[in-house]
């Protein structure tokens, strides 16, 4: 039998906006904590208007904020500033993403929290960072990427830098290393008693992890150009080859092992000796474009040598694979994504669908120890918009 989430009883509250940190909550809640999404009564998440969804909220909105309750709170107001504390002082995690010194300003920053809730994980997450020379700067996932010496890195020989329909820095940076931090902080506090501040910076998330570019730097002095690099195409064994229909094959045949397998497949046993020589690639790319991607893919199927297919989207939403690890879930007339790791015993689900802006206000308070009355005098006040 299911048990319940592993973070069945962690309490968040969650200010964040846009892509990075809801999807960094997102994981939380889909593994069972309890989501207090807050959005200023003006404006609120931005995502509610992006894309392309019906009705009053989008669909990007819609995939990022299921299983997360909604309160909306002004907190520029002393009396939005009071439910924000009241609901701090009995939360495990605060979660911003506003630009460094804003919660300061607002009189609900770290120092402010702790003092009423030491146990409390606070994170905030930004582009650059709580401090340096670049705190203060707006930023996309672009701009993170250039700083970091990724984007630089991405594209093919010779071409401009390609610009990835995968947000790295935010999904990576904002997200996961926010939810590292969270988790560890809230694992400590348990055992402890004492929480922590956590300063997550996504162009430091994306440098901490460009390895394979250190690893050059280290062995050679400097960065190979772009598209040149032993995993961005500069090796004959690890690249994408275009077929005779306009569509791709991926080679990862790095191993020997592999290459030789893939050789054979090839009908090129004269090319196991040449796996290193960058020449070879144009004669590959010259046998692949013999034939379209489903009949090398085809050719490839039974042969243990990391040749595959590159699948549009919509094809990998119906891979045999994809759809074996129940990765595709049908929720509030969307298709969106199950959590990135299964877990024993625990049985994903999604709960409750993205919540309409503030609406949970009553229940949130009544929890909080609000009685009927104060809530009907907040919402005249104008703080709960």
């Amino acid at each position: 039998m299911s048990r319940p989430g592993p973070l069945a009883g962690i309490r968040i509250l969650d200010l964040t906006r846009l892509l990075p940190g809801p999807v960094a909550t997102l994981h939380l809640a889909d593994l069972g904590a309890e989501v207090i999404k807050i959005e200023d009564p003006q404006v609120g998440d931005y995502a509610r208007t992006l894309g392309t969804g019906q009705g009053e909220d989008s669909a990007y909105f819609r995939m990022i904020n299921r299983n997360k309750q909604g309160l909306r709170l002004d907190l520029k107001k002393p009396e939005g500033v009071d439910i924000f504390l009241r609901l701090a002082g009995t939360v495990d995690v605060i979660v911003e993403s506003f630009r460094p010194g804003v919660m300061d300003k607002l009189g609900i920053g770290y120092a402010t929290v702790a003092a009423l809730n030491p146990k409390i994980a606070y994170c905030s997450i930004s582009g650059y960072g709580q401090d340096g020379p670049y705190r203060d700067l707006a930023g996309h996932d672009i701009n993170y990427l250039g700083y970091a010496g990724v984007l630089d890195q991405i594209g093919s020989e010779g071409d401009q830098p390609a610009i990835p329909n995968f947000q790295i820095a935010d999904l990576l940076g904002g997200a996961l290393t926010a939810a590292m931090g969270i988790l560890a902080a809230v694992l400590e506090a348990q055992r402890t008693g004492q929480g922590r501040y956590i300063d997550v910076s996504m162009t430091d998330s994306v440098l901490a992890h460009t390895y394979f570019t250190m690893l050059r730097l280290n062995d050679a002095g400097q960065s190979a150009p772009r598209g040149t690099d032993m995993l961005t195409g500069g090796l004959p064994c690890y690249a994408t080859y275009r077929c005779a229909d306009g569509k791709y094959m991926a080679v990862g045949a790095l191993e020997g092992k592999f290459w030789a397998i893939c050789c054979k497949v090839l009908a090129r046993p004269d090319w196991v000796a040449r796996q290193w020589d960058a020449s070879l690639r144009s004669e590959m790319a010259s046998v692949f474009a013999g034939q379209p991607r489903d009949a090398w893919a085809a050719r490839f199927a039974t042969a243990d040598c990391c040749v595959t297919p590159v699948l549009t989207p919509e094809e990998a939403l119906d891979n045999e694979q994809i759809a074996a690890r129940g990765m595709v879930v049908k929720s509030d007339g969307l298709t969106q994504f199950a959590p990135p790791l299964k877990m024993a015993d625990f049985q994903f689900a999604v709960r409750q669908p993205a919540p309409k802006s503030g609406e949970h206000n009553t229940a949130i308070l009544l929890a909080a120890g609000y009685s009927p009355e104060q809530i009907e005098r907040l919402t005249v006040s104008g703080a709960l918009g």
